[in-house]
């Protein structure tokens, strides 16, 4: 395999690009910086903006697989941005793979995509995408998983992955902004605490690319479809979050206030922000407010029967690695 990552220095794209060196494959990291720990280890870099057709295209020359890893994966932000690079961005992606001949485009999508506007979780894979979405980020990234699907024919076969809530060593998002608040007091459990979650360990994340890439031939099941990946076995969000506060010395969660009042603030936020045009991203969402109080889980064996995939790194093992990561380099700062 020769492949290329977009976004291939960030948390998901790193893991793959050093699975995929480990298993002796060519491997190219495109982002907008050099990574120099990736070069270290003999991975090519590119700098690249994936709105750039023209360097897209030459970057991708020679390749056989692309994963689409690069978005604005933010929960805030203005519409326009990202649509530029969540939606454009991946029209670019395409264009460049037909431009180059690449066969294989795997795309790194987001179960938020079948987040509503009501809130509510879609957990099979079979139902359309809602209407509207709470936030930019879930509403554009269902566009772009749609512009990917639409794209596959017999010259470019797409597959697209729905990794959910990933966590682990270097993770720059979900278990360092819980602690963040925890330590500045300003956790809040929202909702009545006994909503069930889906979790996923960075290395299973990057373990399921890998496998996609290997499935994804002609007249496969997985062509064109869509598939969520997590650890299989949901937990309980406000429980697991405490577990991990707790195991690092920060604050316990110790306030609590229900989902329509988290609704409203954040609708409230929202509204204030986009008015006075404050860049920050509100403390509470429409968006933040459903994830924290609503189930989100859902059914992996369409994954593992059409993919292969299985879970490498159990929830103990994962975590234990990850608590030993964040007292090492986050906790010590």
């Amino acid at each position: 395999m020769k492949a290329i990552i977009t976004g291939g220095g960030g948390f998901i794209g790193s893991h793959i690009a050093r699975l995929l060196k480990s298993q002796s494959h060519e491997v190219t990291a495109l982002g907008r910086r050099h990574y120099p720990d990736l070069e270290a280890q003999g991975i090519a870099c590119v700098r690249a903006d994936i709105r750039d057709r023209d360097a897209l295209t030459q970057a991708f020359a020679g390749h056989d697989v692309v994963f689409h890893v690069a978005a604005l994966a933010m929960i805030w932000g203005p519409k326009r941005t990202f649509r530029e690079i969540n939606v454009e961005g991946t029209r670019s992606v395409i264009h460049a793979c037909r431009a180059a001949s690449v066969r294989k485009l795997i795309f790194t999508s987001s179960p938020s995509v079948m987040f509503g506007v009501d809130g509510r979780f879609i957990p099979t894979p079979d139902q359309p995408f809602p209407s509207r979405h709470l936030a930019h980020y879930p509403s554009t990234k269902a566009i772009a998983e749609q512009i990917v699907q639409e794209a596959t024919d017999d010259e470019l076969l797409t597959v697209s992955l729905r990794p959910h809530l990933v966590w682990g060593p270097g993770d720059p998002h979900l278990i360092p902004r819980a602690l963040d608040r925890a330590r500045a007091g300003q956790l809040i459990q929202v909702g009545d605490g006994t909503n069930l979650v889906d979790v996923t360990y960075i290395v299973n994340v990057a373990h399921a690319h890998v496998k996609a890439a290997e499935a994804l031939e002609p007249g496969a099941p997985c062509v064109g479809q869509g598939y969520f990946i997590s650890q299989g076995e949901p937990v309980n969000l406000w429980s697991w979050l405490g577990r991990v506060v707790e195991t690092v010395g920060a604050p316990p969660v110790n306030r609590q206030m229900s989902y329509k009042a988290a609704y409203r603030r954040g609708a409230l936020l929202e509204t204030m922000q986009a008015i006075t045009g404050y860049p920050r991203e509100p403390v509470m969402t429409r968006f933040l407010a459903a994830q924290l109080s609503h189930d989100h889980y859902f059914d992996i064996e369409p994954a593992q029967k059409d993919l292969g995939y299985e879970v490498i790194v159990g929830m103990e093992e994962g975590l234990a690695e990850t608590v030993e990561c964040l007292k090492t380099h986050v906790l010590s700062k």
